[in-house]
């Protein structure tokens, strides 16, 4: 069960950071998290584990923690704010491909002992980018287009948020684990692996959904420190 337990402790710890970060630095914070989860992410997505008897892949709950940062965008600071994470993560995740092949690209000498591992991680990248940056662009987008599409249609009472927050990542986490493991994993694993990667990765990005429902009521609880000096400041400037 150690696997079960690292996850869950992933899942607390991530969530939990970006709550963290939301406090301590704002909406940059948020930004921050977005980019630190896709690129992290873009590594563990390359172990294979064991979760509950089934086969799945270490980035799932980063890949999902992301999705809770668009939302807390679109709760606090609206469409513009969550596509502007979308946007970052996506310069980032290029540059990171193009980072990696370029130290590939260099002749090792010959106290070098790192060149080997390096290729067989690096080499993963651009295959591994690609059907994340395919994913993520289209299940962000989606993400934020939904929830803003739930908010009009259900309005934007406290009530209402967990159908938002669920509602929104559970669809367009369906998208990117459709879109990423084909692109990803497709004749990497036999078929039987690779449909049980595709499955578990939905549950278990859907599992982590789930939990950070009582995160997203109470980052709508949470008044940044920046924002809290700002606010003072403007109060003694009037």
């Amino acid at each position: 069960m150690q696997n079960e337990w690292i996850f869950l402790i992933t899942v607390l710890i991530y969530l939990g950071s970006v709550l963290a970060l939301y406090k301590l630095f704002g909406r940059n914070g948020l930004y921050i998290f977005a980019v630190f989860g896709t690129l992290l992410g873009n590594i563990a997505v390359c172990k294979c584990i064991d979760l509950f008897g089934f086969s799945t892949t270490a980035g799932n709950v980063l890949y999902a923690s992301t999705f809770l940062i668009t939302d807390i965008l679109s709760e606090k600071y609206g469409k513009k704010a969550a596509s502007r994470a979308v946007a970052y993560s996506f310069s980032i995740m290029l540059l990171w491909m193009l980072g990696t092949q370029l130290i590939l690209l260099f002749t090792p000498n010959a106290s070098d002992y790192i060149n080997g591992s390096l290729q067989v991680v690096f080499g993963l990248v651009p295959r591994i980018t690609l059907a994340s940056l395919a994913g993520f662009l289209c299940s962000q987008n989606l993400d934020v287009f939904l929830y803003h599409f739930i908010w009009e249609k259900t309005g934007s009472s406290r009530a209402r948020l967990w159908m938002r927050n669920n509602g929104s990542t559970l669809i367009s986490q369906a998208v990117d684990t459709v879109i990423f493991t084909t692109l990803a994993f497709w004749g990497v694993y036999p078929g039987n692996v690779f449909l049980s990667i595709m499955i578990t990765t939905y549950v278990f990005k859907a599992v982590v959904a789930l939990l950070d429902t009582p995160f997203m009521y109470l980052a709508r609880r949470i008044e940044p420190i920046p924002e809290k000096k700002e606010q003072a400041a403007v109060r003694q400037q009037s």
